[in-house]
């Protein structure tokens, strides 16, 4: 380990160890209540809806299957939650707050804003607005550490999910509307192996970007139905696809990847100038395309 990593391995524990002290980690009765911060936790993710699947609750959080089982049962014991199947699928397990529950969310979230108005209260006004950007820069970087990339079949619920999203935000952007259908990948399962891969990014396991390369036979990869989600934008995930995108298709041995764009979409544009793709004449002839790219990779490059 070199002499910069150390150092900012050090300074990232610093932070961890402030951080664990300051907000009362480290206690037993987190929030001054009779309760530990995971269950603290798990109370305020389960929220206000009618019922929350425990598997996609788990995943959000990054627990292990076993912790969120003994967590809810201190709940449920409590009279906090209630865990019952689903009631369309039985093998399915959900969880609901109870009226106990909602009463007990609802101190801790006024006990939380105490904690950080006491945070907030020692420093004077410049350095509460250092405190605030600092966090915030810090929730975005530390967001943008957790989000994964996934290979996923074109068909997986959540490739559907942001395919979806992508064609409703094309249709509302481009000029003429926007038909999958017309474009010259009309179906996603075009991106399966052999011919292709899909990812899927996913942050706090919930489905937040997509993107696509295409491997045809005799002829540069191509980069297709790239998307990242309004919420999930400023993480730097667009510049992550390419990145990886073009490892895969370097791995399989391309020396060229392509990618064409609408007019329309200017930060993609300008994405792909500051990733080194060049502007070339058109090399195909998608309806939807104003704008022609490529980049040489691998070997070539």
């Amino acid at each position: 380990m070199d002499a910069e990593r150390i150092e900012h391995v050090s300074q990232v524990r610093r932070f961890n160890r402030t951080v664990t002290e300051r907000v009362g980690v480290l206690h037993d009765s987190y929030l001054g209540r009779d309760r530990p911060i995971g269950e603290a936790r798990l109370l305020w993710e389960i929220g206000e809806r009618e019922q929350q699947d425990v598997r996609r609750l788990r995943e959000r959080l990054g627990l292990d299957s076993g912790y969120v089982s003994r967590l809810l049962r201190a709940l449920e014991s409590d009279g906090l939650v209630a865990v019952e199947p689903h009631p369309r699928d039985r093998r399915v397990r959900t969880v609901r707050l109870t009226e106990a529950g909602r009463v007990e969310r609802a101190l801790l979230d006024e006990r939380s804003d105490e904690l950080a108005g006491s945070l907030l209260e020692p420093l004077n006004t410049a350095q509460r607005a250092r405190l605030v950007a600092a966090m915030a820069e810090v929730d975005r970087l530390l967001t943008a550490s957790t989000v994964t990339l996934d290979a996923v079949d074109p068909g997986h619920p959540d490739a559907e999910y942001c395919l979806r999203s992508y064609f409703t935000e094309l249709q509302e952007r481009f000029d003429t509307g926007f038909d999958p259908a017309q474009s010259l990948l009309p179906d996603a399962g075009g991106l399966r192996p052999p011919h292709g891969l899909f990812l899927v990014a996913r942050a706090h396991g919930e489905p937040v970007g997509c993107a696509g390369l295409k491997l045809p036979a005799g002829a540069p990869a191509e980069i297709k139905r790239m998307w990242v989600a309004p919420a999930a934008r400023g993480l730097g995930l667009g510049r992550r696809f390419l990145a990886e995108l073009e490892g895969l298709a370097a791995g399989e041995g391309r020396t060229v990847l392509r990618l064409d764009t609408n007019k329309a979409l200017d930060a993609a544009i300008g994405l792909y100038h500051s990733c080194g793709f060049e502007e070339v004449p058109a090399f195909n002839d998608e309806p939807y395309a104003h704008h022609w790219f490529e980049k040489r990779i691998g070997c070539a490059a």
